[in-house]
């Protein structure tokens, strides 16, 4: 038996989340979007999840045949049972026949009459706890005037409150002018947009706009379509999450590295490593990746820029085995396609691998990839703050690569996210005894003390060799500097 002051869980991922339960029994609620949005995927699963507990449930179809309603929960994989009774209301043949047509009265009065008793009828004899009723925008047509239909809603409100019944209402938005009157008569509104972004597929997301008497979640969250259903992905909110863990330096294995960063990476701290194209900065990530699997912790590896057959070779050659720390688990690697994936999954599966696994170490590469998922700029600072905030609190060190736009001299990143890093790593090409070469620095660190030298370092088939502070040179960092005579130390060697 199902308790009444209890909540009907929607059997959604993600949305109970957001309605912080579910949907409040004995209430009407609106859930309205344009066609394709997924709103008879998400009624199916409602009802499907009220069959679990026990629920009788009833889904009225205005628009869709039975046929039709079957097809598309098979499409899922899911059978509609016994519990479920689909109600094909049709009009009657009397309304349909041409010679029965008759002048004194609008047809639309006697089909609106007719629908509603027919609606009726079907509550009557299965008396269901749950009902779906697809769609308004039937009824609405019918009623022909606005204060008809509100009329009409008030009556079914009432009527379903009678009974008990826990009632979904669909809309699927094709009125041509904006009408709330549904908002105001439901107790809460759901609603589902899609996006479609110049390139790439299409972007859903989900917000609730009203829940009466009820906290929730509020704000938009993405959510996907798959078979098996709708997934939400409740936006991240850092400050609902907080661990306690004992902060300490993380050595990178290499000591001239551990003096450039003061000791080392900071637990429960973000790293930016930024650069031009081809200075190292997947390779400097992969050290801190390395040195963790060497400390016997796992890491995760977030790849948006570079297809991992083709990093497992080129790292393979730098003397790191990135596909054998991954077979043994060490090193969980996710190939992550921007135009595929929405930030509010990408940051859902941050947080499931952190989550699960209990991760210590993360690496984004790079975060141009990951804002080409974003629609514009301030949403990327928003979601990587949110999405760093969570990572810090749960005394994960995260590593995220930035690539900049041109090879010497002045360069600019896409995006700014340099003051949301509590550590940032800046490499750089310079020419000197005619060789172009490689330079690395610590230019922000948090928590506590860093070395301030220009250091530079070197990429061969042993990895990365960092050298002396380049103390005879200045300018190295507008990538043409100017040689004081002093004696200084250079690194020796072809690179790789």
């Amino acid at each position: 038996m199902v308790e009444k002051d209890s909540k009907a869980k929607t059997g959604v991922s993600g949305l109970d989340d957001i309605l912080l339960g579910g949907l409040s029994r004995g209430k009407v609620f609106l859930l309205e979007g344009q066609p394709g949005a997924g709103k008879t995927t998400v009624a199916l699963q409602v009802l499907l999840e009220g069959a679990k507990a026990g629920e009788k449930s009833l889904y009225i179809t205005l628009s869709e045949t039975e046929e039709e309603l079957r097809q598309s929960a098979s499409s899922h994989g899911w059978t509609l049972g016994s519990e479920i009774s689909v109600f094909e209301l049709i009009p009657p043949e009397s309304l349909l026949d041409a010679e029965q047509q008759q002048s004194l009265l609008y047809s639309s009065d006697l089909e609106l009459g007719e629908t509603t008793k027919q609606i009726f009828d079907a509550v009557e004899r299965i008396k269901p706890t749950l009902v779906v009723l697809d769609s308004l925008s039937e009824i609405r047509l019918l009623a022909q005037s606005s204060l008809r239909y509100r009329r009409q809603i008030l009556a079914l409100k009432h009527y379903f409150a009678r009974h008990g019944a826990t009632v979904l209402l669909l809309d699927d938005l094709t009125a041509e002018a904006a009408d709330k009157t549904v908002h105001s008569v439901a107790h809460g509104v759901i609603r589902l947009e899609e996006l479609a972004p110049a390139y790439g597929a299409e972007r859903r997301r989900i917000r609730i706009l009203k829940y009466r008497g009820q906290p929730y979640r509020g704000g938009f969250h993405d959510f996907t379509i798959t078979t098996g259903g709708i997934n939400v992905f409740p936006r991240l909110v850092a400050s609902e999450h907080h661990t306690r863990f004992a902060r300490k330096q993380l050595s990178t294995g290499i000591g001239e590295f551990d003096a450039l960063l003061g000791g080392g990476a900071d637990s429960g701290s973000s790293t930016l490593i930024l650069g031009p194209a081809g200075t190292g900065k997947s390779l400097i990530a992969m050290t801190f990746v390395m040195a963790a699997v060497a400390r016997g912790e796992q890491a995760a590896l977030f790849l948006f820029a570079e297809e991992l057959g083709l990093l497992f070779d080129r790292l393979k050659g730098l003397g790191i085995d990135l596909a054998a720390a991954q077979e043994k688990g060490s090193v969980i690697i996710e190939q992550i396609d921007a135009a595929e994936l929405s930030p509010g999954e990408f940051a859902h599966r941050v947080r499931k691998a952190v989550d699960s696994q209990r991760l210590k170490t993360v690496v984004i590469d790079s975060l141009n990839g990951y804002q080409a998922a974003m629609p514009e700029e301030n949403s990327l600072i928003l979601h990587m703050h949110e999405l760093l905030q969570f990572l810090n609190r749960q005394g994960a060190t995260t590593f995220m690569t930035v690539a900049q736009h041109g090879l010497v001299g002045d360069m600019q990143a896409p995006v700014d996210v340099t003051y949301l890093a509590d550590t940032v790593i800046l490499l750089r090409y310079f020419e000197a005894m005619g060789k172009v070469r490689r330079a690395i620095s610590v230019i922000k660190k948090r928590s506590g003390f860093h070395e301030p030298t220009i250091r530079e370092f070197r990429i061969s088939t042993k990895g990365l060799t960092i050298g002396e502070p380049l103390e005879a040179f200045d300018g190295v960092l507008r990538g043409v500097p100017t040689y004081s005579g002093v004696r200084t130390t250079l690194l020796e060697g072809e690179e790789k």
